[in-house]
């Protein structure tokens, strides 16, 4: 059982959100706004949060940024169906995941199984290592030339998943399937944390070595000769 965090100004998406939640044996606690959802971050200190990006006061951005200062806490981000804009500014900041209003409740409990499988898989003691880059496994930790990258746990999924398969390109489909657990989903999710990725382990993210494009497919990891 994990602790969830659910975050919407709307009295009934809560009750309906909580009442799904509790019913996958869950414990939720909930919000109204921002503000009270950092307080009870703070306190409360929960396995994962489900959290509206249309917020009064502190909006869901800034609380998700906030609360990502704080921790590499799980976060699925609730969006209008037009905000993709939103939605990717969210993946930017370190969102895992998020699912589009109107929702079916079954699909976020489902996503918030998913995460959290993936936020909580037993660690092991295989260390993946690609020229100046090492993937700690155990320690759920990546470096860079000795020093420590700052990755969300959706970033590292992705690196250590990559690193482990040099010269095979995967379809966003595949990278969805295989990192996210979803068999399906909108593609912008891993063309944002690609782009993150590459900001942190390429010497020029305009002009990648390592996390290569591929036209017409994905991508490909390119190992270190």
């Amino acid at each position: 059982m994990a602790r969830v965090l659910v975050v919407d100004d709307d009295p009934t998406v809560r009750e309906v959100v909580v009442s799904y939640l509790r019913a996958a044996d869950h414990e939720v606690i909930e919000a109204g706004d921002g503000e009270e959802a950092l307080v009870l971050h703070r306190g409360e200190q929960p396995d994962l949060v489900v959290l509206d990006l249309m917020l009064p006061g502190i909006d869901g951005i800034e609380v998700c940024r906030r609360m990502r200062l704080g921790g590499d806490i799980p976060i699925i981000m609730l969006t209008a169906l037009g905000d993709e804009a939103d939605r990717v500014v969210g993946l930017e900041i370190g969102a895992d995941d998020y699912v589009t209003k109107p929702f079916s409740p079954r699909e976020l409990a489902l996503r918030v199984d998913s995460v959290l499988r993936r936020s909580t898989v037993p660690a092991t003691t295989q260390r993946l290592e690609d020229g100046d880059l090492l993937v700690d496994e155990a320690a759920h930790t990546a470096f860079r030339a000795g020093e420590p990258l700052a990755l969300t746990g959706r970033e590292f999924d992705l690196l250590r998943f990559l690193i482990a398969h040099p010269g095979r390109a995967f379809s966003r489909d595949e990278l969805l399937e295989q990192v996210w657990g979803w068999s399906f989903g909108d593609h912008s999710t891993v063309t944002v944390h690609v782009r993150r990725l590459r900001e942190k382990i390429e010497e020029d993210p305009t002009h990648p070595v390592r996390l290569q494009t591929v036209w017409g497919v994905g991508y490909r990891w390119e190992a270190s000769p």
